[in-house]
C-alpha cells in the first residue's frame, strides 16, 4: 500500500504545482510542465528495468516497476494541451525527446570506461544499463508515436465538445466533457504504448505475453485513476 502513498503524493504535488505555477508566473508554466514531462521519462527509463508483481488481490502478473509513472506522462501531455494548445503540446514532446538522445548517449559514454578495480557493482550495472538503453529506444518510438496521438486526440475531442463544456451548469469536477477528452486520449495512449513498448524493450529477452497483459491492465488502472487530478486541475485552473 505505500507504493500508492508515494503516488498520490507525487502527483497531488505535481498538479498543485503545475497551477501554481502557470496562475501566478504564466510566462514559466509552460516550461515547468515540460520539465515534469521530462523527468517523468527519465524516470520511467530506469523503472522500467524492475519487473514486479503487480498485484490486484485477486489477480497477480508481472509489470515493470514503470507502470506507476507511465501515467503520469500521458497525463502532462493534456496538462500542456488544455493551457498551450496542441501546437506547444508536440513541441515539448520534441524536447523530451531530445533529452532521450542525450539520456542514451550519456549512458553510452560511460560504458565505455574501464571501472575501477575496485567496484564490485561493474556486472549490475552492465545489465541494469544495458538494457536500460533498449528500454530507451523502445520509448522513444512508443512515445513519440503514442503522446503525439494523444496530443490530437485530446484537442479534437476538446474543439469537438467546446460549446457543450462551455453549457455545463454544474461543478467542473462533474463535467462529463472533462472526464472523456481526458479518459479517451489516455487509454489510446497507454493501450498503444504498450504494444510497441513491449515487443520492442522485451522481445527476445523476457516472456514478452505476459509482460503486455501486465502493461496493458495496470496502466490502464492506474490511468484511470489519474483522470480525477486532471479534472482537478482543470477546476483549479478556473478558480
Amino acid at each position: 500500500m505505500l507504493v500508492w502513498l508515494y503516488w498520490i503524493v507525487s502527483l497531488t504535488i505535481a498538479t498543485f504545482a503545475s497551477v501554481y505555477i502557470i496562475k501566478k508566473l504564466p510566462e514559466n508554466g509552460f516550461t515547468v510542465l515540460t520539465a515534469f514531462y521530462v523527468v517523468y521519462l527519465l524516470a520511467s527509463q530506469v523503472m522500467a528495468t524492475r519487473i514486479i508483481v503487480f498485484d490486484l488481490g485477486f489477480y497477480s502478473f508481472f509489470a515493470p516497476a514503470a507502470v506507476f509513472i507511465y501515467p503520469f506522462i500521458a497525463q502532462v501531455v493534456d496538462m500542456i494541451n488544455e493551457v498551450y494548445g496542441e501546437r506547444r503540446t508536440h513541441l515539448s514532446i520534441l524536447i523530451a525527446f531530445a533529452t532521450q538522445v542525450l539520456f542514451v548517449l550519456f549512458i553510452g559514454m560511460a560504458t565505455t570506461l574501464s571501472p575501477a578495480p575496485f567496484f564490485e557493482l561493474e556486472d549490475a550495472w552492465m545489465s541494469l544499463f544495458g538494457l536500460s538503453v533498449r528500454i530507451t529506444v523502445a520509448s522513444w518510438l512508443s512515445f513519440l508515436v503514442c503522446s503525439n496521438l494523444d496530443a490530437w486526440v485530446f484537442a479534437s475531442l476538446k474543439k469537438r465538445f467546446a460549446e457543450r463544456e462551455k453549457n455545463f451548469k454544474h461543478d467542473t469536477m462533474l463535467n462529463p466533457y472533462i472526464w472523456l477528452r481526458s479518459g479517451a486520449s489516455d487509454i489510446i495512449n497507454l493501450t498503444l504504448d504498450s504494444l510497441i513498448f513491449v515487443f520492442v524493450a522485451f522481445y527476445g529477452v523476457m516472456p514478452v505475453i505476459p509482460l503486455l497483459i501486465g502493461q496493458l491492465i495496470s496502466k490502464n488502472i492506474i490511468g484511470f485513476l489519474d483522470n480525477p487530478w486532471f479534472v482537478l486541475y482543470k477546476r483549479l485552473l478556473k478558480d
